[in-house]
């Protein structure tokens, strides 16, 4: 590994440490806050509970406070119970901490010193007291300490009398306060654990991605075989593993298409140049008439136009991969150009021996670019009259419907076998016949017409068995809307989904 390359995969190492690190801290962060509003929720239900049980309470020595307190025909009261019985003794003792006893006008029969320090009676607590028939609660306090407190009146020997009873509300503060603090320092303990889990976690779940990350430190050129394993767990990690392995499958196939055609152009363009160069060093140093010398040029200029001719499919293509052919549309008759393209290759047919036949239907308009179409068609044909051998035939029909034009080049050439009919549209795409030895060329023409028929929202299939020929059928709409620009794509493999919706020529 390179220096450069190790600085790079150290620094997706540490961008995936940190991805961890951040994945972590997203678990730590969820779970405080689970743990917080938790918290809080039984702090707030424990709470009321609390507050409910000092109610029930304070209820339960409100009505104790009737069986001990009497009251005399004079106003006066005294406390009925046993002295010597110590748990009587207590209890009242407990009702009398926090009590206070008036008339209603706010005359003291009787004050707790624990009611006196929460300010005594109020003329207000009395009079509201006396208006409502239930009973009130109030919490007051006193410093740091709460008190809930029963506020009510009764009748007794015909006089109504204000009774106040409080509650010390320090046992339920101090059980909250226990709750709270106990809880919220067993936080950062279980938040620590979180942490552990979720970076293990983290990691597990980052695994594949490192694997992913190591596995692109090993791509290049020469080595594009790897492929990742799915982790079988069906997730999103298994759909990039696998896109990856699909990008990594297109990769491979186009850098050994991409070395085909190295090796292709190389030769086209090298084969021409030692032609031209061994014409040119013979008539330098053998020729000694014009007549010789007129037969090495015009053989150089030969080769020279072959050479022409690959430079500018190689200038076409560079012009296509980069957006600059612009197609420029008008509605055309395709008869004349499917006759003029068939009587420019009956000559070249003638000289192998190949019977060329055309049919077309008169005015088949359709919405097209003149030049590409003419390239389209010259390719089909060229190609089938290349292949075909001497005694063979070739045959361009045109038809048309109602919305589509139809334009069918079969042959009984050498056909193309099956393994090779997905791939025939792709760039730099050659068939390599195992009886054989093919004529040479750059596997771009049949690149192009699919590029220009998808440029006319048209669609071509592709027919054909080893040694029996090949048909193919064009499909163009007749009234397909203008496309002020198109862009050179590599071509899909033919399928029947891609079929036209009305019956064209039967391929078979």
């Amino acid at each position: 590994m390179q220096p450069n390359e190790i600085t790079e995969f150290a620094g997706t190492r540490s961008r995936l440490g940190g991805l961890r690190v951040r994945l972590t801290v997203s678990y730590v962060l969820f779970f405080a806050l689970v743990l917080i509003v938790v918290g809080l929720l039984f702090r707030r239900s424990l709470q009321f509970n609390l507050h409910q049980q000092s109610v029930a309470v304070l209820n339960e020595e409100w009505g104790a406070i009737r069986g001990y307190l009497r009251f005399n025909a004079d106003g006066t009261h005294h406390w009925s119970y046993h002295a010597d019985d110590p748990e009587e003794a207590y209890v009242v003792e407990r009702l009398r901490r926090v009590f206070l006893l008036t008339d209603l006008e706010g005359n003291v029969l009787e004050m707790s010193n624990g009611y006196r320090l929460l300010d005594g009676p109020r003329m207000s607590e009395i009079r509201e007291a006396d208006s409502v028939r239930d009973a009130i609660l109030r919490t007051k306090r006193h410093g740091d300490r709460s008190f809930l407190i029963r506020q009510g009146t009764f009748r007794d020997q015909g006089r109504t009398y204000f009774l106040a009873l409080g509650l010390s509300m320090l046992d339920s503060e101090r059980a909250l306060a226990s709750f709270t603090g106990t809880y919220f320092l067993m936080v950062p303990v279980l938040l620590i654990g979180v942490a552990g889990l979720g970076w293990l976690a983290a990691g597990r779940a980052l695994r594949p991605l490192n694997e992913l990350v190591t596995a692109t430190q090993r791509i290049s050129g020469p080595n594009l075989t790897v492929r990742l394993a799915l982790t079988g767990h069906g997730d999103e990690l298994d759909t990039l593993i696998s896109r990856f392995n699909e990008m990594l499958e297109r990769l491979e196939r186009s850098f050994v298409q991409m070395r085909q055609f190295t090796i292709n152009a190389s030769h086209e363009l090298r084969t021409p140049i030692t032609a031209i160069r061994g014409q040119l060093e013979v008539a330098l140093f053998t020729a000694r008439s014009p007549e010789e010398y007129q037969e090495a040029i015009s053989t150089a200029l030969h080769d020279v136009e072959r050479m022409g001719q690959i430079v500018k499919s190689l200038l076409l293509l560079s012009q296509v991969e980069s957006g600059q052919v612009a197609l420029e549309k008008g509605t055309v008759d395709l008869a004349p150009i499917v006759e003029a393209v068939a009587n420019h290759f009956h000559l070249a047919a003638e000289e192998k021996g190949i019977t060329l036949t055309h049919v077309v239907t008169p005015n088949t308009l359709a919405r097209v670019d003149r030049a590409q179409c003419e390239r389209m068609v010259s390719n089909l044909v060229s190609n089938a009259v290349k292949f075909t051998p001497s005694g063979g035939e070739v045959r361009v029909t045109l038809t048309r419907d109602t919305g589509h034009v139809y334009l069918t080049v079969s042959d009984t050439g050498q056909g193309i076998p099956a393994e090779h009919l997905p791939h025939i549209f792709d760039r730099f795409y050659r068939v390599v016949h195992s009886e054989r030895e093919p004529e040479r060329g750059l596997g771009l023409g049949l690149s192009f017409v699919d590029w220009i028929v998808k440029a006319h929202d048209g669609t071509i299939e592709v027919k054909s068995e080893e040694g029996r020929g090949a048909t193919f059928l064009v499909t163009l709409p007749s009234g397909s809307p203008t496309v002020p620009f198109a862009v050179f794509q590599p071509a899909a493999p033919a399928c029947e989904s891609d079929a036209p919706q009305v019956a064209p020529p039967d391929l078979s």
